[in-house]
């Protein structure tokens, strides 16, 4: 039986992944507030939701100026 299990806290490869976006664009991202980083001695998680909801809210800014 396979249980699939959902990351709250991504490692950067990952965020990198599930978003297609740069290391860097996640780094200012993060610099500037617009995803949650939580750093634990060397390691750093990217917070799913806040990419989720960052991805969302650019898409609706997106799809809103009307560019096709």
């Amino acid at each position: 039986m396979e249980t699939n299990v959902r990351t709250e806290w991504l490692n950067s490869r990952d965020a990198e992944k599930l978003a297609s976006l740069s290391r860097t664009t996640l780094w200012r991202l993060a610099r500037v507030g617009e995803i949650k980083v939580a750093r634990v001695a060397r390691a750093v998680r990217i917070n799913r939701r806040s990419l989720e909801e960052y991805l969302e809210r650019t898409a609706n800014t997106t799809s809103s100026r009307g560019d096709n």
